[in-house]
């Protein structure tokens, strides 16, 4: 079976967050298959989800008429194994982590740019571009010329303005992320702290990736995601790319084929803080894991 993939957000006001992770889970339980995490908060829902293809259209329809998802970002995608291991719906004091009242995208938020006006956008020399991802996403793909912040965490975006960013030098800033969440509440902080003039690509990478021809692209490389594929590139299909069970790092099939990648154990980015102890650990979850039914998912929400 196919598995049908939605990742999908809204900034909305939500109340009564624990009724409605109830009626969530009650009626996911009739979805066939349905596995991912959903994540409610104050301010609004964000996830990414799989299920067999009717499942999955019955359950957006669902979040459509509990949280009127449709009126945000929800982009389809395939995958031919389980994307997830099980289905999970959260409760979080934001559905993307920042930190920053301020930045409140239900008040205020930057220009949305459709992907057939990004390169445009992007070509001008006035123009500077800016990665909201982590660096263990950016360093699968980017777009060419954009500055990558190399932040650990989106909280630690908001040093990142501070340290590096002034409103009077840079008139134009244009923003990018997976989905389009992250940058979405960038812009609105961004806006809130004096920077007039803030653009954000709607829908995403994924967006972009989606419908954006390959030899028309900026992009360079492949776009990380939160569920079992780990990367996709122009298409949305399925990369090369896999993970490290160990440090949930993105690894290339340079990354594989070093000596010290041991599958479900290490890699080259975690070897030389693995101790025997751990390693030890690591070897008996990963048995556990391929004598279960399914994979694990990549122990990552875009936050």
């Amino acid at each position: 079976m196919k598995y049908k993939i939605a990742a999908l957000y809204r900034f909305t006001p939500l109340a009564e967050l624990e009724s409605l992770r109830a009626a969530i889970r009650a009626f996911g339980s009739e979805c066939d298959a349905l596995c991912g995490t959903l994540l409610l908060a104050p301010e609004g829902i964000n996830g990414t989800i799989g299920a067999a293809p009717e499942a999955l259209d019955r359950m957006v329809e669902f979040l459509d008429r509990e949280a009127g998802i449709l009126q945000g970002e929800v982009k389809f995608s395939w995958s031919e194994d389980r994307p997830f291991n099980r289905f999970k719906v959260r409760l979080k004091k934001e559905i993307v982590t920042l930190r920053a009242p301020e930045a409140d995208p239900s008040k205020q938020v930057g220009i949305y740019v459709d992907p057939a006006q990004w390169n445009a956008l992007i070509d001008d020399p006035e123009v500077t571009l800016i990665d909201t991802r982590n660096d263990y996403e950016t360093k699968v793909g980017i777009f060419k010329g954009a500055i990558d912040p190399d932040i650990s965490t989106f909280t630690e975006f908001k040093d990142y303005v501070s340290d590096n960013l002034d409103p009077a030098k840079h008139k134009k800033v244009a923003m990018f992320c997976t989905g389009g969440i992250r940058c979405e509440k960038a812009s609105s902080y961004m806006l809130a702290h004096g920077f007039e003039e803030v653009y954000h690509l709607k829908g995403g990478i994924l967006k972009y990736l989606e419908t954006i021809p390959a030899d028309e692209s900026r992009w360079e490389g492949e776009c990380f995601v939160f569920d079992q594929r780990v990367a996709v590139g122009h298409g949305l299909k399925e990369s090369a790319w896999s993970v490290c069970h160990g440090c949930r790092e993105p690894l290339s099939a340079e990354d594989v084929s070093s000596a010290a990648y041991e599958k479900g154990v290490s890699c080259p980015h975690c070897i030389e803080h693995l101790t025997p102890a751990r390693a030890e650990a690591l070897r008996t979850r990963h048995k556990h894991y391929m004598a279960s039914a399914y994979g694990e998912d990549s122990g990552r929400a875009e936050s």
